[in-house]
């Protein structure tokens, strides 16, 4: 263990981001430098716990309590390979992870949890700025081939590590540059695209031949992908999203969320001057109280909008644990992400009933109900009718599973009763020779649990070509976290 009375004597210190005035004027990390000596008192507070729940919060199995121990004595090296032992990408997790194992740590049952996140991220950045972190490229070669589509953390977790083993890997992606949401669905201000970029740059070293701009299913057929590779891994993600079909749906000013980000993100790589969609001084509506709502509400701000409401269907959760979620399952509480503290209003409890025309077409207004759960489901509120102000909505309601058509078609492979790829304890599909992980087989999730699912299939991919294999698997694809 760390400081033996470390959780007694050290409170918990969450990072302090940088004013709302200042990091509005651009598009960097919100956060500003932890120290290094308070970090190492950060990682102190690793009580020994005797069963380090940490562990099975988070879906990688991080050795958390063990980096934690080589931080307070200041053994950063080591800790970057305990690190790395599990995660291929804490630079991205330690970013952009909600941080499960935080919620199962045993200091949380009656205190502030350890601030696992933090320490993660402050290893993995003294790693690349130490130089520690160097490609690895395979020994030997094996001779065997494998095609993986789509280059979000399942994609690239799954290349990395079948690179690693010796197969000789090419990962597809329809977008103009690698690196799938991490690169257009999270704007800058989240994870600055650098972090990406050196991550890529150590995967060509390690030999993964990356393959942008390439449509699976349009330029290049299933077929075509099963003649000429050993395995296809499709870590496509579950792009298809959630719609509303009420009237004015088709108005002029309604986009889904994934319309919007990629064009704020093309700006800041240098591809355009303007974004396609830019609210500036417009009032903004975003419908959906998740992540992707937060990042539409960070871009508006960065953009100027007038107003930002961000609307959820949900009641307001409330700011504490709640009982029917105890310790150590993830709980539903009411957060403040970095884009709420920036401003905007959040509206709970209600409903979307039409989208309302300015005359020409675009849309003005929304009509929306005030709405509560009766039998388990959402009844109107007789007379809460209202018009709210609007002249642009996003929709951010989530993800329904991958996209039908092209390449699933072409390859055949069986979905499952949520319209996910349907896969075995070993990651196969119904076809022999391809796989899936991540979201296009899990349904939308966390970026922690692609990159598990990413490792998983990689193993397997690994036995299926060679008999065996001596890469890990964190997770059957059957596992469940602790999480609601």
């Amino acid at each position: 263990m760390a400081d033996p009375k470390g959780f007694l004597s050290t409170p918990r210190t969450n990072p302090t981001r940088r004013p709302v005035d200042v990091r509005l004027s651009d598009w960097r990390e919100v956060y500003e430098e932890f120290p290094g000596e308070a970090l190492v008192k950060q990682a102190g507070r690793c009580m020994d716990c005797g069963i380090p729940f940490c562990h099975n919060g988070c879906p990688l199995g991080n050795l958390v309590p063990e980096w934690n121990d080589l931080v307070w004595r200041e053994d950063w090296r080591t800790a970057s390979e305990r690190l790395h032992a599990t995660n291929n990408f804490p630079e991205f997790t330690g970013r952009l992870c909600p941080a499960p194992c935080e919620a199962a740590c045993v200091l949380g049952i009656n205190a502030e949890p350890v601030a696992i996140k933090q320490v993660e991220v402050e290893i993995i950045d003294k790693a690349w700025e130490s130089g520690w972190v160097t490609p690895q490229p395979a020994p030997r070669q094996s001779g065997k081939t494998v095609a993986v589509v789509g280059s979000g953390p399942a994609g690239l977790a799954a290349a990395q590590q079948l690179a690693r083993a010796g197969h000789t890997v090419a990962v597809f992606e329809r977008a103009d540059r690698i690196g799938g949401l991490l690169r257009y669905g999270i704007p800058e201000f989240k994870m600055e695209k650098r972090h990406l970029e050196r991550r890529l740059a150590q995967m060509a070293s390690e030999g993964v031949k990356f393959r942008a701009g390439v449509d699976v299913g349009t330029d290049v057929t299933g077929t075509d992908l099963r003649r000429r590779y050993d395995a296809v891994v499709l870590a496509v993600g579950a792009t298809q999203w959630r719609d509303l079909p009420v009237p004015g749906r088709e108005l002029s000013g309604i986009h889904q969320a994934m319309e919007y980000l990629p064009g704020a993100n093309r700006v800041q790589e240098g591809d355009l001057e303007d974004a396609p969609i830019d609210v500036a001084g417009k009032h903004v509506v975003i419908l959906g109280g998740g992540d992707t709502g937060a990042d539409c509400l960070g871009t508006a701000h960065r953009q100027g909008a007038a107003s930002v409401t961000q609307l959820e269907i949900m009641p307001r959760p409330s700011e504490e644990r709640p009982t029917s979620q105890p310790w150590p399952t993830y709980p539903m509480t009411y957060r403040v992400t970095s884009a709420h503290e920036e401003g905007g209003e959040r509206v709970y409890s209600v409903s979307t009933t039409r989208f309302l025309d300015d005359g020409a077409e675009r849309v003005r207004a929304l009509e929306i109900v005030e709405v509560r759960m009766v039998d388990g489901r959402f009844e109107p509120v007789p007379g809460s009718e209202r018009e709210l102000p609007a002249d642009h909505v996003f929709l951010a309601m989530g993800f329904t599973g991958p996209e039908r058509g092209g390449l699933i078609d072409q390859l055949e492979v069986e979905l499952d009763e949520r319209g996910n790829v349907r896969r075995d304890a070993d990651y196969a599909t119904s076809v022999p020779g391809v796989f899936v992980a991540g979201d296009a087989g899990r349904g939308q999730s966390l970026i922690v649990w692609a990159i598990a699912e990413g490792r998983s299939a990689a193993a397997s991919v690994d036995r299926f070509l060679t008999g065996s294999t001596t890469l890990p698997a964190p997770i059957p694809p059957t596992a469940r976290p602790l999480v609601v």
